[in-house]
């Protein structure tokens, strides 16, 4: 990413940056001799560190904008999600021209550096973009086959951005994540994640109710992980232009487990016994991908950037639920 260090501050863009995943990564990025350019709907508050930071206010969508935003950018990290989430996009027009007109305007309008460096473009997929999995652990090869409009939606937008690195346009690549949960590192960013939610119900006493027995698994990594993989990949691009990379644990948590252990941090916060977990009847709208269990190989990025995972899962959910009930609103 950097041309010059001793002369040169490089200039990364990340979009999205008032979210939960994007102010994540801004936080991480912070603390770098860079200059930090943050855009999203709302301000985003610059965080202390060693990063010249610019907060600009812009609308995405609004082609002239995103030109404007992203205007000699070195690397560009695009973390957009439309409002509402991953439900949005079955209902929502607005949410296809966010998650995939976006990217599409994006390779469009940026534009190579002076000495012919094309820009860096760092994707945030899904490691659900596969659709069911057809088998564990997952590890990149498999056929993509999207189940929910959501995951066709990033994958469209991850085509188009290799498609654009094929062509020589700019420098892509995209990291499909997995289940990501943790707290959040801005006011208003929200995690909607299941570890959240189920650490607001536990919090209120309510008990953790599962649409299966609790064996399904799933590939859980905290925030924090997940913006150092963004950063480590800024690190270390060559080797991953041009494709995308599973990121992942690699355990495979049983989500009964995880629920369990959510019961008891929160029950260290409120002095109550640990809320029920129990097992209910799925709603009719519930995907085939949640009764399906998912573990990600990630061993291909860890090799080419040096990154790994480093909260374990119980001091990652002592620091969700320890941070949701000193913000008991949060997300609600």
């Amino acid at each position: 990413m950097t041309r010059t260090p001793q002369t040169h501050r490089p200039l990364v863009t990340v979009l999205g940056a008032s979210g939960f995943v994007g102010s994540a990564v801004v936080r991480a990025l912070s603390s770098r001799p860079i200059r930090l350019r943050t855009v999203s709907r709302r301000p985003v508050t610059p965080v202390a560190g060693d990063a010249e930071t610019t907060v600009v206010t812009a609308d995405l969508t609004d082609r002239a904008a995103l030109a404007e935003a992203v205007a000699g950018s070195d690397a560009v990290v695009s973390l957009l999600l439309a409002d509402g989430g991953w439900r949005a996009a079955e209902s929502d027009p607005g949410a296809e021209r966010l998650h995939v007109g976006v990217m599409r305007d994006l390779v469009d309008v940026l534009r190579p550096a002076a000495d012919g460096t094309l820009p860096l473009v760092l994707y945030g997929g899904a490691a659900s973009q596969v659709g069911v999995p057809p088998r564990e652990p997952l590890d990149g090869s498999e056929p993509d086959h999207p189940e929910t409009a959501y995951d066709r939606q990033k994958l469209a937008a991850e085509q188009i951005l290799l498609k654009a690195t094929a062509a020589g346009r700019v420098r892509g690549i995209s990291l499909r994540l997995p289940m990501v949960f943790g707290e959040c590192a801005a006011p208003g960013a929200t995690d909607r994640g299941v570890v959240s939610a189920m650490a607001r119900r536990a919090l209120a006493d309510q008990a953790l109710t599962m649409w299966h027995d609790g064996t399904v698994r799933r590939d859980l990594v905290h925030v924090d992980d997940v913006a150092a993989a963004f950063a480590a990949a800024l690190d270390r691009p060559d080797p991953l232009v041009g494709g995308f990379w599973l990121i992942g644990a690699g355990r495979g948590d049983a989500l009964g487990d995880v629920f369990r252990l959510v019961a008891r941090s929160a029950s260290d916060h409120t002095g109550r016994p640990p809320v029920d977990v129990v097992s209910v009847e799925p709603p009719a709208h519930a995907p085939p991908t949640d009764f399906r269990s998912v573990t990600i190989d990630s061993s291909p990025f860890r090799a080419a950037t040096g990154w790994s995972p480093r909260l374990s899962l119980p001091e990652a959910v002592r620091r969700t639920v320890a941070a949701l009930a000193r913000r008991p609103d949060e997300g609600r």
